[in-house]
């Protein structure tokens, strides 16, 4: 059994298309496109080499936010996103097979707070997370921090994502500075759907630009 994961982050209709993104996202849309038809694809390669794919949906109803979570919605007039049961809440360009597992995060940015998710990864010995799906800013970086704290390796698609609120390429440096995160693309599948070897955190680790250093 594979080591390695692709976990796809929040790839739902509010996220990807539709009026919810027009009045947030300030990117090109076609640039959000063409990142989530490349997050299918990578999906579409992983089961092919045996991957196990885990899908992650947020579902951003009242009922399940908390206190702070309100408040700042409204303070800043966001409208709850996903919600349950609709539209806005389905998968967008990807369904999960029979017996591919789904992950619900009830308002909250960390796959790792979704029940079962990090208890699976334990049971089916799985080391190393490749990420794809939105935003990269936001719930995949949120993720990917827990992932590294948790002992996990991490890698990135980065032509499978993109940010809500940073420039891509500082999200990313961000990610391979401090979480040491492998930096990749759907392209190259020899590199991300292979387990991380001993030898190759050698060679991750002397490509880590200076800044890694900094705490």
């Amino acid at each position: 059994m594979s080591t390695t994961a692709l976990v796809v982050i929040d790839l739902q209709n509010d996220f990807c298309t539709g009026p919810a993104v027009a009045a947030r996202y300030r990117g090109d849309p076609a640039a959000l496109d063409a990142v989530a038809g490349n997050a299918a694809r990578a999906v579409a390669v992983a089961r092919n080499r045996a991957v196990e794919v885990l899908f992650v949906r947020f579902h951003g109803d009242v009922e399940h936010q908390g206190p702070s979570w309100r408040r700042r919605d409204l303070v800043l007039g966001k409208s709850p996103k996903c919600l349950e049961g609709t539209w806005g809440a389905e998968f967008h360009r990807v369904r999960p097979l029979p017996g591919e597992r789904v992950f619900t995060k009830q308002a909250r940015f960390d796959a790792f707070l979704s029940d079962g998710f990090e208890e699976h990864l334990r049971r089916t010995g799985v080391e190393h997370l490749v990420f794809a799906g939105l935003y990269a800013d936001v719930c995949v970086d949120t993720t990917a921090r827990t992932a590294f704290q948790h002992g996990f390796h991490v890698s990135v698609l980065t032509d499978c994502t993109t940010s809500l609120h940073l420039p891509d390429d500082t999200v990313q440096r961000f990610m391979a500075t401090v979480y040491g995160a492998r930096l990749t693309t759907l392209a190259d599948p020899d590199v991300w759907s292979a387990p991380v070897r001993h030898d190759q955190e050698r060679q991750d680790r002397c490509r880590v630009p200076d800044t890694a250093a900094r705490p």
